[in-house]
């Protein structure tokens, strides 16, 4: 239980309900409409009393254009409150007033991402705090990835054209250059700071001793920044110096602008002005080169699709050891190829929901309910303004003289009564359709993602593939002839808890609902207020030995196989050495004549005389 002062009053608020702010844009012209900053404060706080939320603060931004928000004091001070926790999530009435700029909305999604807090557009129907709506908003933000490295590779395609006819690629000329006229020429007061660096380097040997002593002499960056052993590494290597300029050799590999180097065959060079000799600069790369050969990093280890989530039959977690593209048992020995994994992966994708039969019916009950809230709140709009031409009506009366002042008094307050109800009504009912939309509408639009995600995986980037194996996978486990895959889904169909059909399983029951009778329940630390289910996918694994053998080696690694005998247990039988064996099954050499009766016998007809 946490206590907390708002304006003199002593509040006790329960520390484990979630914690929301509300955000509050209103245009002018909406407020023209009748929708001001009150009705949307109001459906909001009555949409996070449905789901048992805490509202804790308001961020309001009145006359502010949705054109750039982000540098607003308010939404620093909601940035704030997401870093440090103190709030969880943010309710706004959509999208668009969160902010009109594309790129902000996509900061925006990051910095929630990056602080697990939620999203709730209302108007839009998502609600990043449901299983549904997490899923959805991960879907759509791969769609979104998929879609930015495909206008990148656009936008990359361009830059060797302008490289070859020598065009600035953007971004200032290195430490020492300068632009003049589209021609990269020596910097005046950089260029002679760059040529010490070369020949202190050459005679101190330590890229922290140059940029101390860099330092000490009263020199800076081109932004007034202290050298550092990275500035002075990366200025050393950069060919410039000694008059080859490069163009098109990096490319960025992640959204947090990390870049590496272009093959070389793709670079393209031209000759700038030279700093210091060619000569100077061997000596120095040639000194770099041999401290990063003694001190060299290893490689940063590859993270596995289903890493942390694949379970062998025996119960062991599966890992991928660095010899071996498979996921291994370490128990029992139980392997799967990687490639095999991801393949039945994908192919499971599309057997994730139930029938289109059950969709429909369930989104078509789910729609009914819809238009009759629809239809009560249209009813009440037109009540209220048919409310406001009464009270017009009547103050004109009231003005000509027509009535007098008690008249118009008996005649205005039941109006005025109303008016006060319809503005407490319409965000009621506002909020019950907010709720109703965001826990119906969205499971159609995720089976409409979902089956654009099937299509589209093979080209998703790694990361956002593990990204949502991660949002939808509970665990994997492999047993000997098939592959179980345990999913996380709220099910469309009025029948929770039945494991979809697929080709290999007929319907059985699966694991029971996890939504406990319709509570809230904690599921990955979050709370799912959908009605969450495990959902039970199996398909049978493609079996090692499932291949048709072209030479003698394949023919005994598929009888190996077939017989689940290791390599040194059939070199025992055929009288070699293990790694003849290996070498046969790879392909690498033939087994001499001697051997071929034995290895006949072994596998139990002769191939050469096959049909």
């Amino acid at each position: 239980m946490r206590v907390t002062e708002n304006k003199g009053v002593v509040m006790r608020e329960d520390t484990n309900t979630k914690r929301v702010g509300i955000w509050i844009r209103v245009s002018t012209e909406d407020q023209v409409k009748g929708e001001s900053p009150e009705h949307h404060e109001r459906r909001a706080r009555l949409y996070a009393e449905a789901k048992g939320w805490n509202v804790v603060e308001v961020y309001r931004l009145d006359a502010i254009s949705g054109k750039t928000v982000k540098d607003t004091p308010e939404a620093k001070r909601m940035l704030v409150d997401i870093k440090n926790g103190h709030i969880t999530g943010l309710i706004f009435s959509k999208l668009a007033r969160l902010a009109r700029n594309t790129k902000e909305l996509l900061e925006f999604a990051e910095i929630f991402r990056e602080y697990d807090a939620d999203l709730i557009s209302l108007a839009e129907s998502i609600d990043t705090s449901t299983p549904a709506g997490r899923l959805f908003y991960t879907m759509i933000a791969a769609m979104a990835q998929w879609e930015r490295e495909e206008i990148a590779a656009r936008v990359a395609a361009s830059v060797p054209i302008r490289a070859k006819m020598g065009k600035p690629l953007g971004g200032q000329a290195p430490f020492g250059y300068q632009w003049n006229e589209h021609k990269l020429l020596p910097h005046p007061a950089e260029a002679p700071v760059r040529k010490l660096m070369y020949e202190l380097f050459r005679e101190y040997r330590r890229k922290k001793t140059i940029a101390r002593m860099l330092n000490e002499r009263g020199y800076r960056t081109r932004n007034g920044s202290l050298f550092s052993d990275t500035t002075v590494d990366r200025l050393l290597r950069d060919p410039t110096a000694k008059g080859i300029r490069r163009a098109n050799y990096t490319v960025s590999k992640n959204s947090k602008k990390a870049w590496e180097l272009k093959p070389e065959s793709e670079w393209v060079l031209h000759e700038v002005e030279a700093i210091v000799t060619e000569d100077l600069w061997n000596e120095c790369n040639a000194i770099l080169d041999e401290q990063r050969a003694k001190g060299k990093r290893p490689t940063r280890q590859v993270i596995h699709l289903f890493a942390g989530l694949t379970y062998c039959g025996c119960g062991e977690k599966m890992y991928v050891p660095s010899n071996t593209p498979k996921y291994v048992c370490h128990s029992c020995r139980n392997k799967i190829p990687v490639v095999d994994l991801e393949g039945v992966f994908h192919e499971q994708i599309k057997n994730f929901f139930f029938s289109p039969e059950e969709i429909a019916a369930h989104v078509g009950k789910a729609h009914a309910v819809i238009k009759e809230k629809e239809e009560l709140l249209s009813t009440l709009y037109r009540e209220q303004k048919k409310l406001a031409a009464e009270v017009d009506l009547l103050y004109d009366l009231y003005q000509s003289g027509a009535i007098d002042k008690h008249g118009f008094g008996a005649k205005y307050h039941p109006l005025a009564t109303r008016q006060r109800q319809l503005e407490d009504e319409i965000p009621q009912v506002q909020a019950e359709l907010d709720v109703l939309k965001i826990s119906h509408l969205s499971q159609e639009e995720i089976v409409t993602s979902a089956r654009d995600l099937y299509s589209r995986w093979p080209e998703l980037p790694h990361e956002e593939k593990r990204r949502i194996v991660e949002v939808i996978t509970d665990r994997i486990i492999i047993h000997e002839g098939e592959v179980e895959m345990n999913l996380f889904y709220a099910p469309p169909a009025s029948t929770p808890g039945m494991t979809p059909p697929t080709s290999q399983t007929p319907p059985t029951p699966s694991t029971p609902p996890l939504n406990d009778g319709g509570m809230a329940t904690k599921l990955h630390g979050r709370v799912a207020f959908l009605p969450y289910v495990a959902v039970t996918l199996k398909a049978l694994r493609r079996k090692e030995f499932d291949f048709d053998p072209k030479t003698l080696g394949e023919h005994i690694k598929k009888r190996r196989l077939e017989l689940k005998l290791t390599q040194k247990e059939v070199a025992a039988r055929l009288k070699v050495n293990a790694w003849t064996v290996l070498n046969w099954e790879k392909g690498e050499t033939q087994p001499l004549p001697q051997s071929v009766p034995k290895i006949i016998l072994f596998l139990g007809y002769d191939p050469m005389c096959e049909a």
